[in-house]
């Protein structure tokens, strides 16, 4: 299924939709303010391991993110923060940047043998954000990969929908994407250590 849904000002009524494919636990593909994800309700094993199968990786390998609406409920999964981290987030997010975080004892129980951090995103981009907060709790998301030895990412709509239609129970037409990914800062260490220079500049 593929539907239309713009960041600008994007349909209550569509993302209600999309909320109940997660809950039941579809796996969608979704614009970002970076490149196309892939992704599912966290607590649903089930859907992740569907995911990491097209993305052929096995789940506890696999470079996952977290999505977030905002920073309000981002210590239910990580330990806690030092205030200049916190700071740099709040200046830097929603944007563009992944920061890895020490993960907690709440993150689902399938990740906990193998996750002891987890990448913390909150997009610019309301579409996934809105998709976020009408669920209750984050998003699973890796990127759309492309086989193209040029193009890293793709970028078209219809063509990831083309590709990936049958293996996904939702693609959201946000517009052309975009092929640069996020920028990701690792903060497990005494200082953040920018780990990938991506799309934006890190605000210090």
């Amino acid at each position: 299924m593929l539907i239309r849904l713009y960041d600008e000002n994007p349909n209550p009524r569509e993302i209600l939709k999309v909320v109940e494919i997660l809950r039941d636990g579809g796996v969608i593909i979704f614009p970002t303010d970076t490149i196309y994800g892939i992704g599912c309700d966290i607590t649903k094993p089930k859907a992740i391991e569907r995911i990491a199968r097209i993305k052929n990786v096995k789940p506890e390998k696999a470079a996952f993110s977290f999505l977030f609406y905002d920073l309000s409920n981002i210590s239910d999964y990580c330990k806690p923060i030092s205030n200049s981290i916190f700071k740099l987030m709040k200046k830097n997010l929603p944007g563009p940047f992944t920061f890895i975080l020490n993960a907690n004892n709440n993150i689902p129980k399938h990740f906990r043998s193998t996750k002891k951090s987890i990448g913390i995103r909150i997009p610019g981009n309301n579409t996934i954000r809105e998709i976020v907060k009408e669920l209750g709790n984050p998003i699973l998301s890796t990127s759309v990969k492309d086989d193209d030895t040029i193009l890293e990412y793709s970028t078209d709509p219809e063509l990831i929908h083309e590709k990936f239609g049958d293996l996904v129970d939702l693609v959201i037409d946000g517009g052309f994407g975009g092929n640069v990914p996020s920028t990701v800062i690792d903060c497990i260490g005494p200082e953040p250590v920018i780990t990938r220079f991506g799309k934006g500049e890190l605000i210090e």
